[in-house]
C-alpha cells in the first residue's frame, strides 16, 4: 500500500474518531437538557397538586384553577404554558410521585404519550417496552391503540400480568412470542372489504416496517412465497421470519377466512420440511404460525392435537380492537383470581 492510501486512511480514521466524539457528546448533552426539562415539569406538577391539596380545588382539564394558571404562566413567561402542557405537568406528578422513577432514556413526547395510559400495570408496561425497543413516539401511540398490553395479559394469569407489567414482554419460549389476536390496521383495508391472500400478503410487505413492529421484538424478515419442493410438486410459504432471540425460523401462513385443519396440517408439513432441509445446525425448531380472519377454538384445540411441532393458530383483525372489552377482559383475569385467594382463606377459617 502506498504512503498516499495509508495516510488517507489514517486521516479518515482520524475523522471517524472525531465524529464519534461529537455524537457522544450530543447525545449526552440531549439527555441532561431531557433530565432537567423533565424535572421541571415534575416539580411545577408537584406544587400545582399541593396547591390543590391546601385549597381544595382541583386543575382538571376544564377547570377555572387550570385557566388561570395557563393564563398567567403564558404572561411571565411566554410559550410552552399551554392548557394541554400544564394539565400534563400536574398528571406528570400524579403518575410519577417518584421523580426518580421517570426514565431518563424518554422524551417528553413519549412521557405524554404515556401519561395518556389511565392504568397503572398497562403504563409500567409500555414504558419498559419502550426503553428497551427504541420505540419511536409514533411507535409507541400506536402499540398503545392496538392494546399491546391487554393483549398479551389475555394468555397470562394474574402473576403473568403483573411480571408483564414490572418486566416487560420477557421472549424465552416459542409461546412468547405469539399474539391472539394480531391488529393490522395499518393495512388500510376494510373490515367488510373482499380481498385476496395475496393482497393482503402484498399489503404486509408494503407495510414490513409496521408488521415487525406488531410481531415483536427479535423478527427479521427472510422471505415471501418460500417454495418447498417435495416429489416434484411444489409448495409456498407465505412469510418466511427468523427470530434472533429464540434462534429459529417462524413460518406464517396468511389465510382470509375462518383457519381449517387443512390449514394446519398443511403449516406441520411446513415445519417438517424446515427442520430436515432449512435449519442449521445451531438452529433451535421452527415455529409457525396459521394467521386467519376467523378461527374455532374447538376446531383448533383437536386439529393440534397430537403435533409435536411448535404451531400455533391466531386470528387478526384489520381495524384496532375495542378498548373497553379488553380491558375488561384483563380485569377479570385479576378479579378472578383475587377472589379465588381470598375464597381460600376463608375456607382455611
Amino acid at each position: 500500500m502506498s504512503k498516499k492510501l495509508t495516510s488517507q486512511r489514517k486521516y479518515q480514521e482520524l475523522l471517524d474518531s472525531i465524529g464519534e466524539i461529537l455524537q457522544q457528546a450530543r447525545l449526552e448533552a440531549f439527555r441532561q437538557v431531557n433530565s432537567i426539562l423533565i424535572t421541571t415539569y415534575w416539580e411545577i406538577g408537584r406544587h400545582i397538586v399541593v396547591y390543590e391539596q391546601k385549597r381544595q380545588e382541583k386543575a382538571d382539564y376544564g377547570s377555572e384553577l387550570l385557566d388561570n394558571i395557563t393564563a398567567d404562566l403564558k404572561k411571565r413567561y411566554g410559550k410552552g404554558f399551554s392548557r394541554s402542557n400544564v394539565f400534563n405537568f400536574r398528571r406528570l406528578y400524579l403518575a410519577y410521585p417518584k421523580i426518580q422513577t421517570v426514565s431518563g432514556l424518554l422524551s417528553w413526547s413519549h412521557i405524554v404519550a404515556l401519561l395518556g395510559v389511565s392504568d397503572d400495570l398497562a403504563r409500567s408496561f409500555y414504558e419498559k417496552e419502550c426503553v428497551a425497543n427504541h420505540w419511536s413516539v409514533r411507535e409507541l401511540e400506536r402499540q398503545i391503540n392496538s392494546m399491546l398490553f391487554e393483549r398479551l395479559a389475555l394468555s397470562r394469569d394474574k402473576r403473568g400480568v403483573l411480571r408483564l407489567a414490572e418486566k416487560g414482554q420477557l421472549i424465552t419460549k416459542p409461546k412468547d412470542l405469539v399474539k391472539d389476536p394480531y391488529v393490522l390496521e395499518f393495512l388500510g383495508i376494510p373490515e367488510k372489504h373482499q380481498f385476496s391472500e395475496k393482497e393482503i400478503e402484498q399489503k404486509v410487505i408494503d407495510n414490513m416496517q409496521a408488521f415487525l413492529l406488531e410481531l415483536g421484538k427479535g423478527f427479521s424478515f427472510v422471505a415471501r412465497q418460500f417454495r418447498l419442493t417435495l416429489n416434484n410438486q411444489h409448495y409456498y410459504v407465505d412469510l418466511v421470519f427468523y427470530h434472533r432471540i429464540l434462534k429459529c425460523f417462524v413460518l406464517i401462513d396468511l389465510k382470509l377466512g375462518k383457519i381449517t385443519h387443512q390449514d394446519i396440517g398443511q403449516m406441520n408439513l411446513y415445519l417438517n420440511y424446515f427442520k430436515k432441509e432449512e435449519m442449521a445446525a445451531d438452529d433451535n425448531e421452527p415455529i409457525g404460525i396459521v394467521l386467519g380472519a376467523e378461527k374455532d377454538q374447538v376446531l383448533v384445540e383437536y386439529a393440534l392435537g397430537g403435533i409435536s411441532n411448535k404451531l400455533f393458530a391466531s386470528k387478526y383483525r384489520l381495524e384496532l380492537p375495542d378498548k373497553r372489552l379488553l380491558q375488561k377482559a384483563v380485569e377479570r383475569i385479576i378479579d378472578r383470581e383475587e377472589k379465588a385467594t381470598r375464597g381460600k382463606g376463608q375456607g382455611k377459617g
